[in-house]
């Protein structure tokens, strides 16, 4: 199985410290946090990672090599000057996934979740992995029905972890699903994974399930201090399980 880590943003809410650094290659308890995953996703099996790059992407490689030393093999999916979000991001690294359901992890999370334990074969086109809202999200993004399936306007909502398993048939028509949206015009096209995601939503093809153990969205300098200081450490709570 191959995966795709979203590692292309800015960072600009974690500044000073990326300002010469990608958010990514921050290290979290003695190793980046990009590390965590790729030691992780190696574990569960996968082979080939492919990581999109954009800000300071020449970081990467210098830091990360060919994924040899993690028992990977590692591309990367230059984005140019300017990131081109979720779903340009995923657009982009396409012909590097092949033709199989792909994992999908944000770059910028800190977590115990097992990738092996997501469906290596998804019901539908996609299916996200959520946790309870953290204190900076209190709305969610997603809630689920009883069978498993994600719903967009329902409650109570779940936050999308940012992981999660896509198809590449996910990506079809999106020109047609994104039209008018502001940068899906471009070359190569801008635009989140969002009203992808809300459209194959209220077709019923798209799944998930909650997960309860160590989550964080290490989107500030605070928050990453937090972790540091936290007396849980990863593997010492639940893996994925469904509610």
């Amino acid at each position: 199985m191959r995966a795709l880590i979203f590692a292309a943003g800015r960072g600009e809410r974690m500044r000073p410290l990326t300002d010469t650094t990608p958010k990514p290659l921050l290290e979290v308890r003695g190793k980046p946090l990009i590390v965590w995953h790729l030691e992780k996703l190696a574990a569960a099996g996968v082979h080939y990672v492919v990581i999109n790059t954009s800000y300071l992407a020449e970081e990467f490689p210098a830091s990360l090599g060919d994924g040899a030393r993690f028992g990977l093999r590692i591309r990367y999916a230059y984005e140019g000057d300017t990131a081109l979000e979720t779903g340009g991001g995923m657009l982009n690294a396409l012909p590097l996934l092949g033709s199989a359901p792909f994992i999908t992890v944000s770059a910028d999370i800190y977590t115990d979740a097992d990738y092996a334990a997501l469906p290596a074969e998804p019901a539908g086109l996609a299916h996200l992995l959520l946790t309870d809202n953290p204190a900076h999200h209190p709305d969610g993004d997603f809630a689920l029905d009883d069978a498993g399936h994600l719903l967009a306007s329902a409650a109570p909502r779940l936050t999308w972890t940012g992981i999660g398993v896509f198809r590449p048939a996910f990506l079809d028509g999106w020109q047609v699903i994104c039209a008018g949206l502001p940068g899906s015009e471009q070359q190569p096209p801008r635009f989140k994974l969002r009203p992808l995601l809300d459209h194959h939503i209220a077709t019923g093809t798209v799944t998930g399930q909650q997960y309860h153990g160590i989550w964080n969205d290490v989107g500030t300098p605070e928050r990453l201090l937090q972790i540091e200081t936290s007396a849980n450490l990863i593997g010492n709570t639940k893996n994925i399980a469904n509610p």
